[in-house]
């Protein structure tokens, strides 16, 4: 059911989270999100500890800029020392991070090899030490973000063991193993035993995208939802979820409105990245989302990816949503 999340001393009105998306989830997506859903929070991109540390000024831009017309933000971070991840966690608090979460569960070859990701469930003594390091430098809550079944019963068991001995606020737990991708269905199961097995929030993660699949993610009885994919491109998405669970009206917007998100959505990206270019690009992998149940999808989605300019893309918009 919606209602208020208590994450460690913080207390949101809602229990339903945008999370975060590799190349997506920078500061336009979010202020859009929260413009039109205003969910417990949203996620930044994953970020590497060294790129925090180091960054430039693109990264800064790209990775922690938090739009004054957003509301709260957790930083998910990305490492494997210990000293890193305190250094960026102490950085991270000082830039406005409202939460701070450590990526357990990416899947990517570059990332695993570099010890991070979804390798530190291998290693319960470093994990221990890497959430410690978090808590013992930043006053906000912390989280760590699983991917479930690294090895069994014995593997659940020892995650659940090390999550709460070394103080995490809560867990979030993404209902597929770091192999499987999805296609593969989320594993209600094994996040009901992180719920039951656990004193602190879970938040339940993967394949909800409508009431339906909401209620089935709400029925293993963690305390929020995270919503991933299905945010892209309806930011208007977890208004519209809130309102169905509690039983009141909700008007989807129209095409007309849908494309002035999209439009809204790029030409932020452009202030922020400085470069009609970058937004243009990046545009072209969100496209056929904004264009979800258009007739002419495919065909707006290859006509975006042969756009150059922003004064091209706003006449495409008007011409296939108006």
């Amino acid at each position: 059911m919606i209602r208020p999340l208590q994450l460690g001393s913080t207390t949101f009105p809602v229990n339903l989270i945008q999370g975060p998306l590799a190349g997506i989830s920078c500061a336009p997506f979010r202020r859009l999100t929260w413009q039109y859903s205003q969910p417990a929070f949203s996620c930044t991109e994953m970020i590497s500890c060294k790129t925090l540390i180091h960054q430039t000024g693109f990264a800064q831009k790209r990775y922690t800029l938090k739009d004054p017309g957003e509301g709260p933000v957790c930083f998910q971070l990305s490492g494997g020392d210990p000293r890193e991840l305190a250094e960026a966690v102490r950085i991270a608090t000082d830039q406005g991070a409202d939460l701070i979460d450590l990526n357990c569960g990416c899947p990517v070859r570059k990332i695993r090899s570099k010890g991070a990701g979804s390798s530190l469930l291998t290693d319960a003594s470093r994990l221990y030490h890497l959430i410690s390091a978090m808590k013992q430098n930043t006053h906000v809550p912390v989280s760590v973000k699983i991917r479930v079944e690294g090895g069994g019963e014995k593997f659940n068991q020892e995650v659940a063991a090390v999550v709460s001995d070394a103080g995490a606020d809560y867990l979030i737990v993404h209902g597929r193993h770091w192999t499987e991708h999805y296609e593969t269905a989320c594993r209600h199961e094994a996040i009901r035993y992180f719920v039951q097995a656990m004193k602190i929030p879970v938040i339940g993660n993967g394949d909800v995208a409508d009431l339906e699949s909401l209620k089935k993610m709400f029925a293993t009885g963690c305390a929020g939802v995270m919503i991933g994919r299905a945010g892209v491109g309806q930011p208007w998405l977890i208004r519209q979820l809130i309102n169905e669970m509690q039983q009141t009206r909700f008007a989807l917007p129209s095409a007309q409105a849908r494309g002035g998100m999209f439009m809204e959505h790029v030409e932020r990206l452009s202030e922020l990245l400085g470069n009609d270019k970058f937004a243009i690009l990046q545009a072209r992998t969100f496209a056929k989302y904004y264009a979800r149940g258009m007739t002419a999808r495919t065909q707006f989605a290859e006509a975006v990816n042969a756009c150059e300019h922003i004064e091209e893309l706003r006449e495409l918009i008007a011409r296939f949503f108006c």
